[in-house]
């Protein structure tokens, strides 16, 4: 299969959160199929749900050449090797790993929607994505993810200074 241009969102509050992600980097780019060709900065964001710990948020754009399905499966892999136990809907996690965009592909599964459907709502998905992808054009909007930031509520989402 010829490769694809992909890109995750990486989110963590639970545990030392910026090791985590910083391991998980390393962990996609060691797994067969996946390269991690750039991430973003990281940013500290406010939680979404129930009363938790702020999170710390990037994105990474990937080459894969695993169909979506496959990638998905990688993807929830990682988070189990990182201890990730899914208890409540937008509690806490040691790790989250979103697949936000496939190239172009618009797909609609049982286990798998793409583009993810609640990313352009997401001001901790779409700062960090706009860092390292702002051309990037949603294929359902048609609109650049530059453009998508500049209409959601940033309040929430802080650079990190390290």
């Amino acid at each position: 299969m010829k490769s694809r241009k992909c890109a995750i969102a990486l989110g963590s509050n639970l545990g030392d959160s910026l090791t985590i992600l910083k391991s998980a980097i390393a962990t996609l780019n060691k797994t067969p199929g996946i390269a991690v060709k750039s991430h973003s900065s990281w940013y500290q964001t406010a939680p979404i749900g129930p009363p938790q710990p702020d999170y710390i948020n990037a994105c990474a754009i990937l080459e894969v050449t695993l169909e979506p399905e496959q990638l998905l499966l990688a993807l929830l892999e990682i988070e189990i090797k990182f201890n990730r136990i899914r208890q409540e809907k937008w509690g806490p996690r040691t790790l989250d790993l979103d697949l936000l965009l496939y190239d172009n592909l618009v797909l609609e599964t049982s286990t798998l929607t793409l583009p993810h459907p609640r990313m352009t709502e997401r001001a901790f998905v779409l700062v960090p994505l706009a860092e390292i992808a702002p051309g990037w054009v949603h294929p359902v909007t048609e609109s650049a993810i530059a453009q998508l930031v500049q209409t959601a509520d940033c309040s929430g989402v802080q650079k990190m200074i390290l």
